[in-house]
């Protein structure tokens, strides 16, 4: 579709109409030749003299290649633009963090995977959540891993593959052997901080009990609500467990219930991928789809033309002098000079 930039630049138009009739006509004067035998000449020649100048006239044809051409440079200088078809891109809406225990205790190989093989819980857990990953098309995906201390493995973005790539290569005691779970969530709050996205969402996973946290995770529940974000909590522990390997229920159910999350227990693998099918249901796919329509400046096009029919009008002026260089007999005008 055509458009213009200043389509006010049509109001100038008629700006040479306005020259033509509101200002006078270019005098140049001229000395007349004086001759003693002027009114002889004017018998030979056949010619009546009459007293004043002689007014130079355009033909019509180089009036209306003139005008087409301040046309043509009024649609240039008027900016005319093609508007392309509209580009849609989704954009997301959610930010959703997702928090790894990368603790000893993640080295228990009470899971069995896919293939029935008897696998240690960090890998029964990246096998689910990469498949958790693949479907989350259209959210930003931070990762944070933690340990004796927590660390942001992915900031936010919407490059799953790099996720799903990053998580295959944690290993456990990669961020020291204990369990610091109330500072992961702080860690995930300060990522939240410059996040515009109205939905924001943490999915904490661990399998030990928090004792070396400077924090505790209710405390930090607290804060990550304040600021509307909410908490899931995913227990891959033994409740059975005693000491550094025992698994908080109560606290993880506190920092759920604070923020307004779910609490859920997985004890095998199916279970494991039941929960990440539930939170798959509650964390629906939310994009903003926004438009863009490119528009690309043509303004070269009214200008060739212009430059065209200028070059063409100069060429047919050339031809026509040319071929009236012939002698002519045609008798010419006498213009009476002023005594």
């Amino acid at each position: 579709m055509l458009s213009f930039a200043y389509p006010w630049i049509a109001l100038l138009a008629p700006l040479p109409l306005v020259v033509w009739f509101g200002l006078p006509a270019h005098v140049e004067r001229r000395s007349g030749l004086r001759v003693p035998f002027f009114d002889r000449l004017a018998r030979l020649s056949g010619q009546q003299p009459f007293t004043g100048g002689v007014v130079a006239r355009r033909g019509p044809w180089r009036l209306l290649l003139v005008s087409f051409a301040w046309l043509l440079v009024l649609a240039a200088l008027a900016r005319p633009q093609w508007i392309e078809p509209p580009l849609h891109r989704d954009l997301p809406t959610r930010d959703l963090l997702l928090l790894v225990d990368l603790s000893g205790s993640m080295d228990t190989k009470d899971f069995v995977d896919a293939s029935g093989k008897t696998v240690d819980r960090l890998t029964a857990v990246k096998q689910v959540l990469d498949d958790f990953l693949s479907r989350r098309k259209g959210d930003r995906v931070g990762v944070v891993v933690f340990g004796d201390a927590p660390f942001a493995l992915v900031p936010f973005t919407t490059d799953l593959d790099l996720c799903r790539a990053m998580l295959r290569d944690t290993t456990v005691g990669m961020a020291g052997p204990r369990t610091a779970f109330g500072d992961a969530i702080g860690l995930g709050i300060g990522l939240f901080a410059h996040s515009t996205v109205r939905a924001k969402t943490i999915i904490a996973l661990t399998d030990g009990n928090d004792t070396i946290s400077k924090v505790p995770p209710v405390e930090a529940a607290g804060v990550a609500k304040d600021q509307g974000i909410v908490i899931h909590t995913v227990a891959v522990g033994d409740p059975r467990a005693a000491g550094e390997d025992k698994l908080d229920e109560a606290a993880l159910k506190q920092v759920a219930d604070v923020t307004g999350g779910g609490f859920f227990r997985a004890l095998d693998r199916d279970q494991l991928a039941g929960i990440y099918r539930r939170l798959d249901e509650i964390e629906t796919r939310r994009i903003d789809t926004v438009s863009f329509r490119p528009r690309r400046d043509i303004y070269w096009v009214p200008l060739a033309a212009a430059l065209l029919l200028t070059l063409l009008g100069q060429a047919l002026g050339l031809a026509r002098r040319a071929i009236h260089r012939a002698p002519s007999h045609a008798p010419a005008a006498i213009v009476e000079a002023p005594r």
